[in-house]
């Protein structure tokens, strides 16, 4: 039965049971520690020669307050599930609120506490866990978030269970006279042969304002987790995100991630197949215009044999936004029987825009099947005249073609409140009858392959 505490929890507690668990406390201090020493990412760090990130290090960042003001209210009626969710918790600038949220349905086998709320109740869970698919070592952001920590959701399916309803986290930013910053964190351990529909939206206000996230999953044998996360910025927001996720036997993983615009995004993903035949797919698709930025680091771990995974992502740029795509497949000796395929393609809706893709594998064992690609170019000019030629115009021809260049990742999408939202952006963005839906839910994994 599905386990929530009560959320009125005073600041005073929650604080007193954070410093009262020494290994948090030393948890803490050390990512302090890993962050002063290296600090923000520099213009020489290969991993961020391709992100300028100044304007992130040069502002001087308050913490977010957790009240509720008129536009976080705004965002939460526009991006809650409402019933289409089973469980939906709410947290404002990075603060558990539970008068938004709605925990009163039950789901057998699942227990749904808050980090604070975990400390006093099931201590062990988090101890055995936070921090350890997340190494404070992966980024710096990472390090900042885990010496931030502070509320978040921790979520536990008891070996067995099945939660095919969606769960959704929805982390809404809102900043005030001053810049602000909040560290949302996500804690998910996966019993033995559970399942898991879980959705996070992350929908920002106006105002400068940073949000650090950070999720980590521990799928245990024979599980199954169904992972959306939706992202969408403002214009003067930076939004970075982290997401780990550890693969036993037999488990297997199924991603997609959306970035609608944003003043600056950052999503870095690492998914470690660890046990023989776990299987990852992960799907992507940024959507960005004006002078937006996005960069998608992602890693598929290849640490035990006959492990498959499959990846792809596609970005439509529009105006002077620009791009990054950094993806990796490893495959650590030993990974024998590994078959992974990668693909990033990218739309580019103007001569401004700028792309840069850098697919890339690691193989130490010789008996592999692994593929990658690229692709980046303007829309199809001999569609646009097929569709021409067929009585449909020249604007028209550029929507439906973009649409459906986006489609092709939100189509493979299972949950349903995600897709009829991402396909609804879509369809506004290029002048589209909002009943318009492209989907295949019969070739879910099939043609994705």
């Amino acid at each position: 039965m599905t386990q929530l505490a009560s959320g009125k929890t005073s600041d005073h507690a929650r604080a007193g049971a954070v410093s009262t668990q020494p290994w948090l406390t030393a948890l803490r201090r050390a990512a302090a520690e890993r962050f002063s020493a290296v600090g923000y990412p520099k213009p020489t760090d290969e991993d961020w020669r391709l992100t300028n990130i100044a304007s992130i290090s040069r502002t001087k960042f308050a913490p977010a307050p957790a009240h509720l003001d008129d536009e976080a209210a705004h965002l939460i009626r526009d991006a809650a599930f409402g019933p289409d969710a089973a469980i939906e918790l709410v947290f404002v600038n990075g603060h558990f609120a539970p008068s938004l949220s709605q925990t009163s349905r039950s789901v057998r086998g699942l227990t749904v506490t808050t980090i604070s709320q975990s400390l006093s109740s099931s201590p062990a869970i988090l101890e055995q866990n936070l921090g350890r698919l997340a190494e404070i070592t992966d980024t710096p952001f990472i390090a900042m978030n885990t010496a931030n920590v502070h509320d978040g959701a921790v979520l536990h399916l008891a070996r067995g269970a099945s939660v095919e309803k969606t769960i959704h986290l929805l982390f809404v930013s809102t900043t005030g006279a001053e810049p602000t910053q909040s560290f949302p964190r996500v804690l998910i351990v996966a019993e033995e042969n559970s399942e898991l529909n879980l959705v996070e939206s992350f929908v920002a206000g106006r105002g400068v304002h940073l949000t650090s996230a950070v999720t980590e999953i521990s799928a245990g044998s024979d599980s199954r987790i169904n992972y959306n996360r939706m992202q969408r910025g403002c214009e003067e927001g930076y939004a970075v995100t982290a997401l780990a996720a550890k693969l036993s036997r037999g488990s297997r993983f199924i991603g997609h991630a959306a970035t609608l615009g944003g003043n600056f995004t950052r999503n870095d993903l690492k998914i470690i197949l660890a046990g023989e035949g776990a299987d990852a797919t992960i799907n992507g698709l940024a959507i960005l215009s004006g002078d937006q930025h996005c960069d998608n680091h992602t890693l598929l771990d290849h640490a035990a044999a006959h492990c498959p995974s499959h990846e792809l992502y596609k970005h439509v740029l529009a105006d002077r936004s620009t791009c990054v795509f950094r993806g990796k497949i490893l495959v650590r000796p030993g990974a024998q029987k590994t078959d992974s395929k990668q693909s990033s393609k990218s739309l580019l809706l103007s001569d401004d825009a700028q792309m840069n893709s850098q697919p890339a594998l690691e193989i130490y064992a010789d008996d592999v099947k692994c593929t990658h690609g690229s692709t980046t170019g303007p829309v199809d000019e001999e569609m646009i005249f097929y569709l021409r030629s067929r009585g449909v115009g020249l604007e028209a021809s550029r929507h439906l073609l973009t649409y459906a260049f986006a489609a092709d990742v939100t189509r493979r999408i299972k949950a349903e409140p995600v897709r009829r939202r991402l396909e609804d952006f879509l369809a506004a963005q290029h002048g589209l009858p909002r009943d318009l839906r492209i989907t295949d839910l019969g070739a879910h994994d099939e043609k994705a392959r």
